[in-house]
């Protein structure tokens, strides 16, 4: 009987042992390490890539995010404010409906086929928004010169980027709202122009964020009395 209860103790004072040294290692070691070394060499990774402007975080270069006018009284969908470039729509958002204590966003694609009629529906009204609002006086877009991400939700619906070719059509339109020149906006769009990753991966791209805190800092001097 006593050598059940010792047998039982040792196993147990074991056990103890155990869990405390692998709590140790797993739960507090571990854990400072990885995040010690994340933030030594990819601290800006680690914190999210996040932009800042005038000291204070403005977003993440990872997640997309919308630039529109507030809302009217009784308006569901909010303009977009044509001061500044527009990232790719957003079609594929949607809103935490069980949990109801807090206002998630939830994203992802929309999931309807190339020949659902509600996608066509979408993308031409998106498409006719886009001439519209990117047409300035003597330069029409030509509707054959809207791209797909234009008018077309990427699969997680936060595309932080738009393709060079979209934020070019934006130039005239960006240009003629902030009152600045044209080749000075189309200068900014090269400068912010990503290639693809090691020259062959991916297709060239434009962060939206990452442009338009460039725009707002070269349309402050010009506010400043």
């Amino acid at each position: 009987m006593n050598t059940s209860a010792g047998t039982t103790a040792r196993l147990l004072g074991a056990g103890l042992r155990a869990l405390l040294v692998l709590t140790a290692l797993c739960g507090v070691l571990y854990p400072l390490a990885v995040t010690g070394a994340a933030q030594a060499f990819l601290s800006g990774r680690a914190n999210g890539s996040e932009v800042t402007s005038d000291g204070e975080v403005v977003g993440s270069r990872l997640v997309g995010q919308r630039y529109d006018l507030p809302a009217a009284d009784g308006q569901e969908t909010p303009e977009p404010d044509l001061r500044w470039f527009q990232p790719r729509p957003s079609n594929g958002l949607g809103s935490n409906g069980v949990n109801t204590r807090y206002s998630l966003l939830l994203s992802g694609a929309t999931n309807l086929s190339g020949d659902n009629g509600e996608l066509i529906d979408q993308v031409t009204e998106a498409k006719a928004a886009v001439v519209r609002d990117n047409s300035v006086p003597g330069h029409p877009v030509d509707p054959a010169d809207v791209p797909a991400d234009a008018v077309t939700s990427s699969a997680s619906g936060l595309d932080p980027h738009i393709s060079p070719q979209y934020a070019q059509l934006q130039v005239r339109r960006v240009a003629a709202h902030d009152d600045l020149p044209v080749e000075r906006v189309a200068r900014l769009v090269r400068e912010h122009t990503e290639g693809r990753i090691l020259g062959f991966v991916g297709e060239p791209r434009v962060n939206v964020l990452a442009l338009n805190t460039a725009l707002r800092e070269l349309l402050e001097p010009a506010a400043t009395p």
